[in-house]
């Protein structure tokens, strides 16, 4: 799907700003490019498409999606080639999950051709705001929320659906420190941890604050009924290496269906390494550090791509994870291997990459 099959409407800005930018110097989410995709959701179908400076939304009071929370995100990047072409990698797998999450809060879905046409539109004028710098990408935002102004707890009849983007460098500067969390949940059984909706980030807010006084960087988030069970780390999904096989929790209605972690577990299987989709415990977990057969733990995100964590926190103990030298490091691998693939540096056998 291309921009020709939708009607969009094109207003440039009179002014770049991207000459203000240091792109050597890319803090995460901080600079925004200059224009952004806007399509309103209006009597049953999609419509006022356009791309139009970057700017403020003004909206009443009443607007539902701050009252009820109908408000729902994806996260993606685009990338350079040498040839100084801009890649999307798997946008259709973003579009197809953002469905699914507008499906479970009652949204309206969003077409295949407006959400590519949108985003193509948008990366053709702002190229030149994709970083060619090391580590560095054009993180987007594409989000979508309920513009009904009412108050009574029902679905909105009316959405705004807004894509933005910002240049950014790396996520995490050194290896986070996690903490089990055995209180606090970020998602149940039944309930909406698979959609990347607002109100789970807020509500995951709270106990990573405490984490946070006591010293780790993000909290490790276990199942809501047991807190037994291992499901994502922060915002990520979370990944070991356990007598050299890849374990990972399986995916659930809690636990987010990772665009980058079904990235890595088809990768890592292509080169004939075992991988285990399935629950991992706490406890196997903390056996695994202590008797040297877990010798890896990495997030898998898209804003990080891969992370390794440093320690590991549970029960006022703090469990050092192993320094895997880079040349030996699975989760070093993965980092090139994926970066390389993004930025046309060796060959997409997945048919993984999206050309503007």
């Amino acid at each position: 799907m291309t921009t020709e099959l939708v009607n969009i409407a094109l207003r440039k800005t009179e002014r770049s700003r991207i000459e203000e930018v240091d792109f050597n110097n890319l803090p995460f989410g901080k600079h925004f490019s200059d224009h952004m995709f806007v399509a309103d959701f209006v009597d049953g179908q999609w419509q006022n498409l356009q791309v139009v400076p970057f700017s403020e939304f003004t909206f009443s009071p009443a607007l539902s999606s701050l009252h009820y929370g109908q408000s729902i995100f994806e996260g993606m990047k685009a990338y350079k080639n040498e040839a100084g072409e801009v890649l999307l990698f798997r946008p259709q797998e973003n579009w197809k999950r953002m469905n699914e999450s507008a499906k479970r809060m009652c949204m309206a879905t969003i077409p295949e051709e407006v959400f590519m046409g949108g985003l193509e539109a948008l990366l053709r004028i702002d190229a030149d705001w994709v970083p060619n710098t090391p580590d560095s990408s054009l993180y987007i935002r594409p989000y979508m929320f309920g513009t009904d102004t009412y108050l009574g707890v029902a679905p909105s009849k009316t959405y705004r659906f807004c894509i933005f983007t910002c240049p950014v460098g790396a996520y995490y500067t050194k290896p986070p420190k996690l903490k089990v969390e055995t209180e606090y949940i970020r998602s149940a059984p039944g309930g909406v941890g698979y959609a990347k909706c607002a109100g789970n980030y807020a509500g995951s807010m709270y106990p990573t604050l405490l984490a946070q006084q006591a010293g780790y960087d993000q909290l490790m988030w276990t199942d809501a009924v047991e807190h037994k069970y291992i499901e994502e780390s922060g915002t990520m999904n979370i990944m070991f290496v356990i007598d050299g096989k890849l374990v990972t929790p399986a995916t659930s209605d809690s636990i987010l269906k990772g665009v980058t972690r079904d990235s890595i577990v088809q990768a890592v299987r292509s080169w004939g390494i075992e991988v285990e989709e399935r629950k991992v415990s706490v406890q196997e977990v903390i056996e695994g550090i202590e008797s040297g057969r877990l010798t890896e733990a990495f997030g898998a995100g898209t804003a990080v791509v891969v992370s390794p964590y440093s320690l590991i926190g549970f029960e006022g103990k703090d469990y050092m994870l192993n320094e895997v030298p880079a040349e030996s490091s699975l989760a070093k691998r993965i980092f090139d291997y994926l970066s390389d693939v993004r930025t046309g540096k060796v060959e997409d056998t997945f048919g993984w990459m999206y050309k503007i």
